[in-house]
């Protein structure tokens, strides 16, 4: 938990102070931090100690002191010299280090490391070394759920969530900030699609009955490495909020299913306004009545079929014709063309995506 830098930066001023070398090893008998090469003449002694039931020991002219993690040994402290006022020395030393490691174990614990981890804060070396610390496994399929609440800042969501599924030590249920929960989940079954959909609905119900209004849940794509995992997140938050835009009556949506609403989301305004009015002139999607609005979108809704469509709303066939012909007139886009429909339900999205970027303005 502590960096072998930290250690021996204090290590070097208990050093100043006592005037004796110090030496840390760890349980494996590698030296982690030294005030002294020469203390490398006591690995063998040290390893041999790690593994007697005494707490401390003098062995040929050097003080060995037991450094533990709760009830886990975690380091061996060396001091040179023996006698009384060493062996206190000694004592103090591995106070220090152990109320360090208290220190250090409440600011790395496995909810802040999952904070950091989203939220790319740590290096490479860093996420390994303090997973393998965390007992945490490093190559396991995972992915992240983002879920939110109509009044996300004003509910307990996070306390439901960690008291009703937190038990499960494979997976990791914590906030980044106060709008949303995030929870890691570790996935053990073949089909894991299956698998995270079922998760997703599993809470969207515990959080209905619980009385949690507007639950909305994304999620990214499975990642088999830990150091994966920020991109799912990223990609969770990307669904939640294309999802919002295009998807608005589902609550459940996956960043695999955002299809062309991804490209869209993150197109510039300007570009998406040029398109607009390249397509429609001076005219909106918004200018038309809601007879016409009601056709194209029964109309994509029954890919492009006439007679199905016309069924569906009840009309004659040669009316929903007329009514095709009359948008072409005004816009120069036959919807009954896929290149032209392509084309018409592009620009719908575009206009939708700037819509809802318009909120953020004001």
């Amino acid at each position: 938990m502590i960096s072998n830098q930290v250690l021996q930066t204090t290590i070097d001023g208990l050093r100043s102070i006592a005037r004796v070398d110090l030496c840390v090893v760890d349980v494996d008998g590698k030296m982690i931090a030294t005030t002294s090469e020469e203390m490398s003449n006591c690995l063998g002694a040290a390893q041999d100690f790690s593994r007697s039931p005494a707490d401390s020991q003098e062995v040929q002219g050097y003080q060995f002191f037991k450094i533990f993690d709760e009830a886990q040994l975690e380091y061996i402290l060396v001091i040179g010299g023996s006698g009384e006022d060493v062996y206190m020395i000694g004592k103090m030393v591995a106070f220090q280090i152990q109320s360090l490691l208290v220190a250090y174990k409440e600011r790395f614990d496995k909810d802040n490391f999952i904070k950091n981890l989203l939220l790319d804060n740590l290096l490479l070396v860093d996420i390994y070394s303090r997973a393998k610390k965390l007992h945490i496994p490093t190559d396991v399929s995972r992915v992240a759920l983002i879920i939110e609440s109509e009044n996300s800042r004003d509910s307990n969501v996070l306390e439901l969530m960690r008291g009703s599924f937190g038990s499960n030590n494979k997976d990791f249920i914590t906030a980044v900030d106060e709008n949303n929960v995030i929870v890691v989940k570790e996935l053990v079954e073949a089909d894991a699609g299956k698998e995270i959909e079922r998760a997703a609905r599993t809470i969207d119900d515990f959080l209905e009955k619980e009385g949690i209004a507007g639950v909305r849940i994304a999620y990214g794509t499975i990642v088999k490495e830990i150091k994966e995992v920020s991109r799912s997140y990223k990609e969770a938050k990307m669904a939640l909020d294309v999802g919002k835009i295009f998807f608005d009556e589902r609550n459940i949506i996956a960043y695999n299913e955002l299809g062309i609403g991804r490209l869209i989301y993150q197109l510039p305004i300007p570009l998406c306004k040029m398109f607009i009015k390249e397509i429609f002139g001076g005219k909106s999607p918004d200018d038309f009545d809601e007879e016409t609005l009601t056709t194209i979108n029964k109309f994509f809704e029954n890919s492009l079929n006439v007679s199905e469509t016309s069924r569906q709303l009840f009309i004659h066939r040669n009316t929903l014709v007329y009514r095709l012909d009359k948008l072409q007139k005004s816009t120069g886009l036959d919807l009954r063309v896929f290149e032209d429909a392509i084309t018409f339900k592009i620009a719908l999205m575009v206009v939708k995506y700037m819509k809802y970027m318009e909120t953020f303005e004001y």
